[in-house]
């Protein structure tokens, strides 16, 4: 029987996998740990002849994701960096990219200590400026890959606006989607050619699997890059793929909780003496606060803060009760990391201070615990080093 066919993307979350197992009826999509697959007969496969050319957990997943990002074809990876590494594969050496200044430190870390061995030389800007980023496009740029919002400044990129120059100038568009996922926000909608994740994050939101994916607007670029991944490796096993596909039937709602408690905790960041600066794109004053309204339909769960001390932050860090010191971000539970030791730390010392990523600033995954009871910890956290208790 055929299905009702769903705009929502809600509806569509929560329904993956439901009727697609028709031996049994299974509610709950089936792992398929086979590593392979018997044929029906000489020349002959049923569509599946060994796992890491295809897995139908896997297939699943991936068609899921095609089809929550809007595009023609999903790949799933062991992680965020092993997507990151079979796209970069998709280039020659001396290849030229440009990429988001405010990036994850790991993507830094490839880009120069790997891939530029192989001569993929790779030019860092500010992608919020589209001036900036045309300035960097020289004959040999292939593609642009941006993070938007940023990581950890949490900068807004005008995603229309780079598709376009992206087109005029014939390189590949590239959207890490990470942070606000197909829940809020859609790039392949607005011109991008390919979305990636690090799908550890909200994307699984459960912080127990590592993850990535990859998801193309066509299906040629979809089945070069499937030529990568078979070739070199970096599937998603079947179990962590029923994981991630069990994950994904809550990611809307999960997302509007993240969003709800990150503004709440922002707006209250700002009235607290010991802090600086709060870093949030739903903040009016944030520069990117109107671009994002119109690319997103919310703000994400991710802010950072500066306070007025490295020893204030070190404090925070070791006086935190609820929320969690940890690596990572996009959990169900709340985190906070150092990016300038933690997540960025092999960014060079003086790159990092350029952008303002200094032992001062904090970065918060904000989780779906009670906000009031979070803003509690990060009260007590705060006056542990002034030794006053700031209300409100």
């Amino acid at each position: 029987m055929s299905k009702i066919a769903c705009s929502s993307l809600a509806t569509r979350s929560v329904q993956i996998g439901v009727g697609h197992d028709e031996q049994t009826g299974g509610i709950s999509f089936p792992i398929y740990p086979s590593a392979t697959y018997r044929h029906p007969g000489v020349g002959q496969s049923t569509g599946y002849d060994y796992t890491r050319s295809g897995n139908p957990t896997r297939q699943l997943l991936e068609d899921a994701l095609a089809d929550l990002e809007g595009g023609a074809r999903g790949l799933a990876f062991s992680s965020g960096m092993a997507a990151l590494t079979t796209l970069f594969l998709h280039f020659s050496s001396g290849d030229h990219l440009v990429v988001s200044e405010d990036l994850y430190g790991g993507t830094y870390r490839v880009l120069e200590q790997i891939f530029a061995k192989f001569g993929l030389q790779t030019s860092y800007v500010d992608t919020t400026s589209l001036a900036a980023v045309e300035a960097a496009v020289t004959a040999q740029t292939k593609a642009l890959l941006i993070e938007t919002p940023g990581n950890p400044l949490l900068g807004i990129a005008d995603i229309a606006g780079l598709a376009d120059l992206c087109q005029a100038n014939n390189l590949l568009f590239v959207v890490d989607n990470t942070f606000l996922t197909p829940a809020l926000q859609r790039p392949l909608e607005l011109g991008a050619d390919v979305v990636v994740h690090s799908a550890t994050k909200y994307l699984g939101g459960h912080s127990d699997l590592c993850a990535g994916a990859l998801v193309t607007k066509d299906e040629e670029l979809g089945e070069q890059l499937y030529f990568l991944q078979n070739s070199t490796g970096a599937i998603l096993p079947p179990q962590d793929c029923w994981l991630l596909i069990r994950s994904l039937k809550t990611l809307p709602l999960r997302m509007e909780r993240h969003s709800a408690s990150a503004l709440q905790i922002a707006q209250w960041l700002q009235r607290q003496p010991q802090v600086e600066k709060v870093y949030y794109p739903g903040l009016g004053e944030h520069p990117g606060h109107q671009l994002v309204s119109q690319q997103a339909t919310g703000f994400g769960g991710m802010l950072s803060f500066r306070v007025s001390d490295p020893q204030l932050a070190e404090q925070i860090l070791e006086s935190l009760q609820l929320i969690s010191f940890a690596e990572s971000l996009g959990g169900v539970e709340t985190l906070i990391t150092l990016p300038a030791v933690q997540t960025h730390g092999d960014i060079p010392a003086e790159e990092r201070e350029r952008l303002g990523i200094c032992n001062s600033l904090l970065r918060l995954s904000v989780g779906l615990e009670e906000p009031a009871d979070l803003i509690d910890d990060l009260q007590q956290a705060l006056s542990q080093f002034s030794g006053r208790v700031v209300y409100g």
